[in-house]
Formats: structure tokens, C-alpha cells, sequence
């Protein structure tokens, strides 16, 4: 059963708990959209949270989400007609894994996991999360209280890729790549392959021509880094279908097609403006991609590979 009201409204964060601004939650009532998305599809990015009355919020977070449960994403991966998906953990909950885990383990075998995790996490852990599905780890260098533009601990990055890469791991960096225009230098050694969200998150106003979108681009013809198609409505300021976005799709497909990669960005999160429809979102696929075969690799080939399906 879908959880949520029949309007698709969830009930608002209790004062108590906003302690972090509240964000609005997704378009609880998915549309199937009009492009038939190919089999074995995957959506790569998306966050579980809540229920907030069982699972405590970091404290550390600078937004409280709504209830975004497991049964309201399972709902729109079917109307999408998804059969896989990877969850990355929301920075909600910090290093805490929980809520992202339970719901890996509960939906039997189609979520893969990108698990947060503290700079001492000892290597049993590590491997109890590699048997659960979890697949890379995350590091937030944006969502944060403290953030420094332009800078990245690669000290303590380097240690920590280290540690994974015996497992075969990836590490995924929310990170706006405009701000490294020299990003290919700056990871050419690294100890793991990396992943970028959101078409590599440029900030509003920015162009393919951009020095850090360029840099981007070097390091994906390498071999060494992966984009996915999310959230285009981060990086423009227009409305769907998200015009000013496709140049970017297309410099990231001719850079490397083997390293470009979908995801829903389900459930949304701090986004300021117009709520998406997860079924209109889909159909942007017809502009990113207009290939029906280069749209099978994107979205069914390419995360089998990454992410071990």
C-alpha cells in the first residue's frame, strides 16, 4: 500500500522537529510517462526518510524532510516502469546507514546502496555494508554548515578510498564541478573511480564551456569518472522540460557514454522551485537522449557495471 494521504500531501514537520528548515516533499502521485523506458532500467539516485516518528534526524542537517518512505518509492519506480535502483544515504542522517539499509534489505534484492560513513569506520563494518549491497560511499561537500567552495579534504579522501577500493567501491562527491577547473589533475591518481550527481551540479548560470565542466569532461574520457542524469532542475533555472540542461547531457554522452548514468533524484529534496512530476522527469530522457540505444546502455548496461546488478 502507498503510504501518504489520497490527495499525494503528507502532513507537514512538527515545529518540534524543525529545527532545520522544513523542504516540501515529491508529487506522491506519479504519472507514468510517455516514454517507454527500457528494460533492467535503473535509477541511480534517490533517498528513503522516515518514518521521522522511528529513525532521529541529524542534528548536523540544514533541512527536514517530509516522510519519504520505501512503499511511496516503490510506487513510482513501477508507474515509471523501473526495475532497479540505487539509494544513496541523505545527509538527513548523517553516517547513520539505518533507515537506507532496512529499506535495501527489505525490498529483496532491487536496491543497491552509497553509504555515508565516519573517517574511523572500522573494516567489519565496511564489509557487513558490502554484503548488504552496499556498492560506493558519499561525500558531501555542499549540503554542509561549514562548506568551503573550491576546496576538498583529499588527505583524508585518498585514506578513505583506500580502505575501499579492495571492495571494489566507488566514491560518489556532491560537489559543484564548477568550482575545479582543474578536477582532472586534482583526481587523476585517485585510488577509486568517482561519480558526480547532477550532471556534475554547475551552479545556475554556468555553461558547458565552464573550466570545471571542461575538467569534468577530461576525467570522464578517462575512464576515471562517472555523471548522472539527475536533478536538472539544480543546475537552471527554467522550467520543464529543462531546455538549458541538454547541452550538458549531450558534452557528457560524447565525453564518455559508458560513464553517463540515470536517476530520478526521488524524493526531490530543498528544491526551490516547481515540484516535478517523476513521470514528466522521465520523458526529459526523450531530449537528453533522443538514441533508443544509447538510452538502453545509460540506463540498464551502464549501472549493471557500476553497481554490480
Amino acid at each position: 500500500m502507498v503510504s501518504g494521504k489520497k490527495d499525494g500531501k503528507k502532513p507537514p514537520v512538527p515545529a518540534s522537529e524543525a529545527s532545520a528548515p522544513p523542504c516540501a516533499g515529491p508529487d506522491f502521485n506519479p504519472r507514468s510517462p510517455r516514454l517507454k523506458l527500457p528494460p533492467h532500467s535503473c535509477d541511480t539516485h534517490a533517498h528513503i526518510m522516515g518514518p521521522r516518528a522511528r529513525y532521529r534526524y541529524s542534528p548536523a542537517r540544514i533541512y527536514t524532510p517530509p516522510d519519504c518512505l520505501l512503499s511511496d518509492y516503490l510506487h513510482m519506480l513501477d508507474r515509471l516502469g523501473v526495475e532497479r535502483a540505487v539509494l544513496v544515504q541523505p545527509s538527513v542522517y548523517g553516517a547513520g546507514n539505518t533507515v537506507m539499509l532496512e529499506a535495501m534489505k527489505a525490498a529483496g534484492g532491487r536496491l543497491r546502496g552509497v553509504a555515508v560513513v565516519a573517517e574511523d569506520v572500522s573494516d567489519a563494518e565496511l564489509k557487513k555494508l558490502d554484503a548488504a549491497g552496499v556498492r560506493g560511499v558519499r561525500v558531501n561537500i555542499v549540503d554542509v554548515k561549514d562548506r568551503k567552495p573550491g576546496t576538498l579534504p583529499m588527505e583524508a579522501l585518498s585514506r578513505l578510498a583506500r580502505r575501499v577500493a579492495p571492495l571494489g567501491w566507488h566514491m560518489e562527491f556532491l560537489m559543484h564541478a564548477d568550482e575545479f577547473p582543474d578536477l582532472d589533475r586534482v583526481l587523476a591518481d585517485f585510488p577509486v573511480e568517482i561519480v558526480l550527481g547532477h550532471l556534475g551540479y554547475m551552479n545556475i548560470g554556468q555553461t558547458p564551456e565552464a573550466p570545471g565542466f571542461q575538467a569534468l569532461l577530461r576525467l570522464m574520457k578517462t575512464g576515471k569518472a562517472w555523471v548522472k542524469l539527475t536533478g536538472p532542475y539544480r543546475i537552471t533555472a527554467t522550467p520543464l522540460p529543462y531546455p538549458d540542461t541538454v547541452p550538458f547531457a549531450k558534452a557528457l554522452l560524447e565525453a564518455n557514454r559508458e560513464r553517463v548514468i540515470w536517476g530520478t533524484d526521488w524524493p526531490h529534496v530543498m528544491l526551490k522551485g516547481t515540484m516535478p512530476n517523476d513521470g514528466d522527469l522521465a520523458d526529459v530522457l526523450a531530449d537528453w537522449i533522443p538514441d533508443p540505444r544509447l538510452r538502453e546502455q545509460v540506463l540498464a548496461r551502464n549501472p549493471a557495471k557500476l553497481y554490480g546488478f
